[in-house]
């Protein structure tokens, strides 16, 4: 049986091996003594140094310096700009689909909208009870809206949605699947070509969420016929709270009608005339002021994953995960801890759900320690491993201390 010790000294040993390891000095607080063990970079990644001196050029050059005129000399350009980055860095887009703007969930109400309204007569949209909240209200809103009826798919507990299940729901009927590429709670990976090919079998579109893959998982968009997706930017693309969301909408798909009508989607926003008329290419999916702030950090990201590689970020993210496991199953099974995520580390996306009824107590008194992971109902710790700023001795340390506080219990 493996001891602490000996996983410990692996932990070391994986640290010293790893390629990316020198990475983790280029962020905001990695030596922050009060912060053991920071376990939550799929729901806030740690800040980029060089986004600290990027925001205050924005602020004190930029907006300072230039006021006003820095939209004509940039601003307005940024959203398409580092939509284009995005998608070559990240999504495998070609350029002139990507853009930055609005959070997640209004993109995700304008682009489920727009695709509803172009499969006219379909009255059935398709989603999965596990999805994150906010993607499951919009339907619930949008179905109410327009009188459509949802289908719902019961993924399983530690997994995911399949495309034997997608294939098995779809019909005729049916105008649109939005589902996640990976689940928020297990870190499933849905298989995005097949689900997307059993859609289109059937007539319908695809809408993916891809909030907990884009920046850890290699993603091909066009290559994959996608539809439809959107994502946000303060996860594993290290914009900072809050930051600004993205649309990839296909270019064949660019005349879909988008609901929320705002002046900058318009063809000629600064005519200020009567009537919407929506501009061409991907700039119709945006609606109101970009937010240049909001935006700045996630350039040097999308820069440094870029530097690294995508395949190395995903090598180094499957060995935190399979570490992970390999403590928890070490460290943690005695007490009763099961792992509520894939073992198959194809299946497994960049964070790992661990279960026990005490955890949601747990995970407060860690936090109160400085280790912190993130609580999911009903009983799950998500131990979120961002490949460029989590070592795998931060990953000990995170699992030996749940270890310590299970063993007050």
């Amino acid at each position: 049986m493996t001891t602490d010790a000996q996983l410990a000294d692996r932990a070391r040993t994986l640290d010293a091996a790893d390629p990316l390891a020198g990475y983790r000095t280029r962020f905001v607080g990695h030596d922050d003594e009060s912060v053991t063990a920071y376990l939550d970079g799929n729901s806030l990644g740690r800040p980029l140094a060089a986004s600290v001196d990027r925001v205050r050029e924005v602020m004190l050059q930029q907006w300072g310096g230039r006021l006003i005129r820095a939209w004509d000399e940039g601003w307005l350009a940024l959203p398409e700009r580092v939509g284009d980055e995005l998608g070559r860095v990240v999504l495998g887009a070609a350029p002139g689909q990507c853009v930055v703007a609005d959070s997640t969930t209004v993109l995700l109400y304008k682009l489920a909208r727009a695709a509803i309204a172009a499969r006219p007569g379909r009255t059935r949209v398709l989603v999965d009870r596990d999805n994150f909240p906010s993607d499951r209200f919009i339907v619930e809103g949008i179905a109410a809206e327009c009188g459509l009826e949802l289908d719902w798919l019961e993924p399983p507990h530690g997994g995911g949605v399949t495309a034997d299940a997608v294939r098995a729901a779809v019909g005729p009927d049916t105008a649109l699947v939005l589902l996640s590429h990976v689940a928020y709670r297990s870190g499933y990976i849905a298989d995005i070509p097949a689900i997307t090919t059993a859609a289109h079998d059937a007539g319908a579109l695809v809408l993916w969420d891809l909030c907990h893959s884009a920046g850890v998982l290699p993603v091909e968009l066009d290559a994959w016929g996608v539809d439809l997706a959107a994502g946000c930017s303060y996860k594993y693309l290290n914009g900072g709270p809050g930051a600004p969301a993205w649309a990839y909408v296909r270019t064949e798909l660019q005349h879909f009608q988008q609901p929320i009508q705002g002046w900058l989607g318009s063809s000629e926003p600064f005519e200020m005339g009567q009537g919407y008329e929506p501009a061409g290419g991907i700039r119709r999916f945006t609606s109101g002021t970009p937010p240049i702030i909001g935006m700045t950090a996630m350039q040097d990201m999308i820069a440094l994953i870029d530097e690294a590689g995508l395949a190395a970020v995903r090598d180094k993210s499957v060995a935190l995960t399979e570490f992970a496991i390999e403590a928890v199953q070490a460290s943690l099974a005695d007490f009763g801890v099961v792992v509520a995520s894939p073992l198959n580390p194809a299946e497994r996306g960049g964070h790992v759900t661990i279960d026990h009824p005490a955890f949601k107590h747990v995970t407060a008194r860690l936090w109160e320690q400085g280790v912190i992971p993130d609580f999911r109902e009903p009983d799950g710790i998500r131990l979120g491993l961002s490949p460029l700023s989590t070592s795998f001795a931060e990953v000990w340390r995170g699992i030996a201390a749940i270890r310590a506080e299970l063993e007050r219990a």
